[in-house]
């Protein structure tokens, strides 16, 4: 026993300086990515309208860098279109505090396409920095290159809107394994839409649907649950959780027709649709309902082709918790 309290002091210091080590290794060697591509992306009519569509309904990229209205269900966009500032926290479960970027003119005006084409699908902004996932890098990355430079025709439309975004603060040791985490962007081409099953997944990845409606153990999918729902919203009233979207005919969406896949969406894009008031005290949806309503219906109707493909999850899911 005396030769190990000898020597434990000595396995120490080796344990804390490995420590430092790694964590140096970690801030000044990564995210190990490759320079941004020098690109000029056109900004042709049809481009920027493919980017609107996209960053707006699809891949809802305005959905974390706008304002939204709570005190609508669903929370429609109230302004602030692009400027960032969205928060999201520890009393939402995440690990620290981050806050979504100001991507319009105002902030990325002196950036290069190819800088915000590394961001969008690698996860590393203009300085080198690594993103943090909350931003849906590793989908993006899969997309077809077109489809993101029609993104950033779109952004760079966008009126500069002056707002100065805190910077985040991560708990240890995510503030270190965060730079592993962006990754070389694979993209791959866009199905054509007659494909239906293969243009629905591509579709799926885009909008990140598997990132909301999994269960998830501390910021990451729980393998084996994609899909099937039960991630945690936490909201001032409760928890709210996601529905489960798989083939699953009784606790998922087995028995849905198309049409009704469809109008579950499309009945927030009617002029005639009136959203009831909410309050802080009221569970409220956060699934962007009213930008999904504006895809199209052949869209639509591929991503339920591709999610009736999916293995069924027989998860019922308490979807609103409220506080007692």
């Amino acid at each position: 026993m005396k030769k190990i309290y000898k020597v434990l002091p000595g396995i120490l210091v080796f344990v804390v300086i490995g420590l430092i080590a790694t964590g140096s290794y970690l801030k000044a060697y990564l995210p190990d990515i490759a320079d941004a591509p020098e690109i000029k992306v056109e900004r042709s009519p049809e481009r920027m309208e493919r980017g609107r569509y996209l960053a707006n309904c699809v891949a809802v990229c305005m959905d974390c860098h706008s304002s939204r209205d709570w005190s609508k269900f669903a929370g429609p966009l109230s302004g602030n279109l692009g400027g960032g500032g969205e928060k999201f926290g520890k009393d939402m479960g995440f690990p620290g505090t981050i806050y979504s970027a100001n991507i319009t003119p105002y902030n990325l005006g002196n950036w290069s396409d190819g800088e915000i084409f590394r961001a969008i699908t690698a996860g590393v902004d203009k300085d080198g920095k690594a993103l943090f996932p909350v931003m849906p890098y590793h989908h993006y990355g899969q997309m077809d290159k077109e489809d993101i430079y029609s993104i950033i025709a779109y952004i760079r439309t966008l009126d500069p809107i002056k707002n100065n975004t805190a910077e985040r603060e991560l708990d240890f040791p995510l503030n270190f394994i965060v730079n592993t985490m962006p990754r070389e962007a694979q993209p791959k081409p866009k199905p054509d839409e007659s494909e239906r099953l293969a243009y629905g997944a591509y579709l799926v990845n885009t909008a990140g649907c598997v990132d909301c409606h999994s269960k998830t153990d501390k910021g990451a999918i729980v393998k084996g649950s994609e899909f099937g729902g039960g991630m945690e919203f936490r909201q001032p009233a409760g928890i709210v959780r996601s529905a489960n979207i798989t083939s699953h005919k009784e606790t998922g969406i087995g028995r849905w027709t198309k049409e009704a896949f469809v109008q579950r969406f499309k009945q927030y894009s009617d002029s005639n649709y009136q959203s009831p008031a909410f309050t802080p005290n009221d569970l409220n949806s956060p699934m962007p309902w009213h930008m999904y309503a504006g895809m199209k219906e052949a869209d639509l109707e591929a991503i339920f082709v591709y999610l009736q493909s999916l293995e069924p999850i027989d998860n019922t899911i308490n979807r609103y918790e409220k506080k007692q």
